[in-house]
């Protein structure tokens, strides 16, 4: 008969279990952030076939310690600066922890009483935090690509074309659906698009103004020209922080022509969201109040372990109307109860609230205000450095925690050797195991990105990250 691990044992490898989680955030630094390893080598290393004895547990800790932590691209490094730095925090991933013991799908209100309320309560907290009305109803879903995905899905049912029913297929009376974005929007949207059966061809990217926004006037003339040629355009997302330079698009404009021509206006605030904790920031998401849906993701820029996307929307019943689908076997006698399953794709709701409200309490406004702050000041430290430095230079302003530079020394150079030149910079610096940055392109042009958003990340770690550029900008100059 098969055993379940059993107390006095799960108490012996939870202490041992716990130690190792301790010895990692206490020294994370003992690993290098980017691993130096080739593709392969971890499969190489494992067995083809599971165990067809059980195992001791001891011997799979080894095996944790031996094959997973050294071959791990370490996001919870001080020294992480790719992508969008982020933490797991200490209670997040004790929340994590317990949320894993109960092992709840919440995915109706019965199956979940206490995961379902607390989430509900939970994002109430956050929605006041970031200044949001209360008529803003959200839900948690794994990534903001899920939560745009549902956030597009509604905007089709609301057009009230019996999508849902009929489908897009065969439909001759049935024009092409538009939705619009900046040319620096989050790929999410195309993924979104496509998944829809809107056609990419369909997601009209537009161009942005000197400060890399989208422009109203272009989303205007847009909108009217499909318009004019039969199309009938159903939605447009506006980002809060794009992903390249964590530009902020003009939100209250864009509302307004949405709501003069009916559309969904969706706003991307995954990452810069966050921000509008911070009283001098709360302008951030000025205008969207006015969004149709939103979504900010604790796990970028709040310290809470990966993954946890808050997504808003006014239109709750709009967003049932797209998903809710109840068969016989989860049918209930609750009235007037959230059932999640309603709100999206997936029937398994995992308790993703209860590592964000160990998080909030844990830290509170005080302690997030306070943490927010200082990436903001380290990341206008760096930026300050590469001003000041002769071949450097910043490829877009520094709103938030995102620092974009390149280097461009005096001389002759391409346009393209420019570009093989910081790619060569980049490698280096990365090849150190110190630090991890990544790259975009900013108007075509090759281009660094150093993203500070970890708890553990301190001045130290960004004067080395410093040093290592110019270091491998003065070799890569000889």
């Amino acid at each position: 008969m098969t055993r379940e691990m059993g107390p006095t044992e799960f108490r012996a490898h939870g202490h041992a279990v716990i130690e190792r989680i301790a010895r990692y955030l206490e020294r994370p630094e003992a690993f290098d952030v980017l691993p130096a390893i080739r593709p392969g080598a971890v499969k190489s290393a494992l067995p083809a076939e599971a165990p067809e004895e059980p195992e001791p547990f001891d011997r799979i800790l080894d095996d944790y310690d031996r094959l997973i932590l050294p071959a791990t691209t370490h996001w919870n490094h001080p020294g992480f600066f790719a992508y969008f730095g982020i933490t797991g925090s200490g209670p997040g991933i004790l929340g994590e922890a317990l949320a894993a013991a109960l092992n709840v799908n919440a995915m109706l209100w019965r199956s979940g009483p206490a995961q379902t309320e607390l989430e509900e309560v939970t994002l109430g907290w956050l929605r006041r935090l970031l200044g949001l009305p209360d008529s803003f109803f959200g839900v948690i879903n794994d990534t903001a690509s899920s939560s745009t995905f549902y956030a597009l899905a509604a905007a089709r049912e609301a057009l009230g074309l019996g999508i849902r029913e009929r489908g897009l297929a065969g439909r001759p009376e049935l024009p092409a659906l538009r939705v619009y974005c900046s040319e620096d929007a989050h790929s999410s949207v195309d993924k979104a698009v496509i998944a829809l059966g809107l056609g990419a061809d369909n997601l009209v990217r537009l161009p942005t103004d000197r400060e890399f926004r989208l422009d109203p006037d272009a989303l205007r003339a847009a909108v009217a020209e499909d318009q004019a040629r039969g199309f009938l355009p159903m939605a447009v997302v506006a980002t809060v922080g794009t992903t390249g330079v964590t530009a902020v698009d003009p939100v209250p404009a864009i509302a307004d022509l949405c709501q003069r021509e009916g559309l969904w206006l969706h706003v991307d605030a995954a990452y810069a969201g966050s921000a509008a904790i911070l009283p001098e920031l709360r302008q951030v998401l000025d205008g969207c109040d006015r969004a149709d849906s939103l979504v900010v993701n604790p796990h970028k820029w709040l310290f809470t372990p990966i993954d946890c996307s808050a997504a808003y929307t006014r239109h709750p019943h709009v967003m049932r109307q797209a998903f809710s689908l109840t068969p016989e076997y989860l049918a209930t006698p609750e009235s007037d109860v959230t059932n999640l399953m309603d709100y999206g794709v997936s029937l398994g709701r995992r308790f993703r609230s209860l590592k964000l409200w160990f998080v909030l309490r844990y830290f509170g406004r005080a302690g997030i205000v306070e943490a927010l702050r200082e990436h903001l000041r380290l990341a206008n430290l760096f930026a300050g450095w590469v001003r000041d430095h002769p071949g450097f230079v910043l490829a877009a302003p520094v709103h938030f925690s995102v620092v974009t530079f390149r280097y461009e020394p005096s001389g002759s150079r391409t346009a393209p050797e420019l570009d093989e030149l910081n790619g060569s910079i980049l490698d280096r610096v990365n090849a150190s195991g110190e630090v991890f940055l990544s790259h975009t392109r900013v108007r075509g042009r090759y281009t660094i990105r150093l993203a500070i958003g970890n708890l553990r990340t301190t001045e130290e770690h960004v004067t080395r990250a410093w040093a290592l550029l110019c270091e491998a900008a003065a070799e890569a100059d000889r």
